[in-house]
């Protein structure tokens, strides 16, 4: 029966993907992939040589109905992201809403996503949690820092290297500069960073160096 796959891929170290999600790879008659360079080299890696479309969030609002149509023809299509789980801050959402209007049958695998290993690396509590991912650059961004100043729970954000410490100078300011937090970067990966501390101490280490890599904040709420 041909369907959608949303297929998680691993987040920097290879080895994190899952045997299931090979096989559906494999027997996919064609793969959807945010930036193709990146997947065709997982794909090589465990000999995979399904076909391979770009499919990402410029071009995904012109393709719906394309990939949609491939579908109902009687293809199986397995969409991947860069890395972790399709639809967690990456694309994934729209095609799968427009298919599941649509009857299709959808399936997402269980598999890497990023903030996971670094809530639960970061020793702050887990048991409840909000994933806000990637705050608004600019528009609402101050009025999202002050609603979430208030927050109780423990609260996880992706970031990217050049706005980490501009985002830490905020955090100082709407949450506080004694506020416990982590951040996490190239998780899976040789140079993994997991660094813990207040928000003053994480500005300071992070104002030092150059940072790479993708970034998880995880800071605790409001006591």
């Amino acid at each position: 029966m041909p369907q959608l796959y949303l297929v998680p891929t691993p987040i920097g170290n290879l080895e994190d993907i899952t045997f299931r999600a090979i096989r559906i790879l494999k027997e996919a008659d064609l793969v959807l992939a945010e930036d193709t360079r990146k997947t065709l080299i997982l794909l090589k890696h465990y000999g995979i040589e399904q076909k391979v479309v770009s499919h990402h969030s410029f071009n995904e609002h012109q393709t719906l109905k394309t990939v949609v149509g491939k579908i109902r023809s009687g293809l199986t299509v397995a969409l991947v992201s860069d890395a972790g789980t399709p639809g967690i801050s990456d694309p994934g959402y729209l095609l799968l809403r427009e298919c599941l209007k649509d009857g299709i049958k959808v399936e997402c695998l269980p598999g890497p996503t990023a903030f996971i290993p670094a809530l639960v690396n970061s020793g702050i509590p887990c048991d409840r949690f909000l994933f806000e991912g990637f705050l608004p650059h600019k528009k609402g961004r101050q009025t999202r820092l002050k609603e979430l100043s208030e927050e109780k729970t423990t609260m996880v954000f992706y970031e990217s290297p050049h706005r980490l410490l501009k985002t830490l100078e905020q955090f100082c300011e709407y949450f506080g500069e004694d506020r416990t937090a982590c951040v996490s970067r190239e998780l899976t990966k040789i140079y993994e960073e997991n660094r813990r501390g207040t928000l003053t101490e994480l500005k300071a280490h992070f104002g030092e160096k150059e940072v790479r890599g993708e970034i998880v904040i995880v800071v605790q709420g409001k006591k």
